[in-house]
């Protein structure tokens, strides 16, 4: 999606965020993110945030509105897992989160990479998340109508998107996970599995990424069987995605998840 200039909100909207902030002294519009409309880092008066905002349709939440109204529902529940979420304004068509600013860097996910342990750690830790009763969505719902996505069930805590560009890296090495729009509940090893197309893209072959994720237990434990299906599911879902929206991105994320399910024997 095409980002929204921070100058693009109504006044009513900017001055509901200085109420918050005090008066503005910079904006800076994140390089990465597509779920929102506006997400830039904020100087106030009072300190500097993350700001997230979309606008609504006229009739009903839009698809980014949504996304943020997840990230809001389950923010309190993450704990060191996630900038913390400071206040909420709905004004003028648009909602708009405030965040705690984590300064960071993005992790570097090619092999070799000291950031790829640091990221594990993180991973582990949050696989002991408990899930909170908000996060009603089954992660199943992505292949729905796609197969029998019931291997992928379960009631394990899923961020579902940790590529390098959801993570930072604090300057005490600390992580902190970013982007909560599509976080569902399912087995906990699907969490791996989404990473691996990100782990291809970063120069991982598909045996290379298998192995690194051999680490964690959830995918140690996981049936083979399961992962196979998993893996057609993906290709499926994402042919469709591509079918639908023909980015250039897209068109190279499929192309690792072909990848993949080629080395697992599911796809000629």
């Amino acid at each position: 999606m095409t980002r929204s200039d921070w100058n693009d909100l109504p006044a009513e909207v900017l001055e509901a965020i200085t109420r918050t902030t005090g008066p503005i002294r910079g904006v800076r519009s994140a390089d990465l993110g597509n779920h929102a409309d506006i997400a830039s880092t904020v100087a106030g008066e009072h300190g500097t945030l993350f700001v997230k905002a979309a606008r609504k349709l006229p009739d009903k939440d839009g698809p980014e509105v949504m996304s943020l109204r997840w990230e809001a529902k389950v923010n309190p529940f993450l704990g060191e897992f996630a900038p913390r979420l400071h206040w909420t304004v709905e004004s003028g068509g648009w909602l708009v989160l405030g965040f705690e600013h984590v300064p960071g860097r993005h992790p570097d996910y090619a092999p070799g990479s000291p950031d790829l342990g640091l990221v594990a750690q993180a991973v582990q830790a949050l696989q002991k998340t408990p899930l909170p009763a908000v996060v009603d969505r089954p992660v199943t719902m992505r292949w729905e109508g796609l197969g029998d996505a019931s291997p992928m069930a379960g009631t394990a805590l899923l961020h579902t998107d940790i590529n390098a560009g959801n993570v930072l890296v604090t300057d005490r090495r600390e992580v902190r996970f970013v982007d909560w729009a599509f976080v569902s509940h399912g087995a906990p090893w699907v969490e791996m599995g989404q990473m691996i197309p990100w782990l291809l893209g970063a120069g991982h072959t598909p045996a290379s990424a298998e192995e690194w994720l051999g680490q964690f237990p959830a995918w140690a434990a996981a049936d083979s069987a399961s992962i196979d299906q998993y893996a057609r599911l993906h290709v499926a879902v994402w042919s469709r995605r591509h079918q639908m929206a023909s980015a250039e991105w897209i068109g190279l994320y499929l192309a690792d998840v072909r990848r993949w399910a080629k080395h697992r024997g599911v796809l000629e």
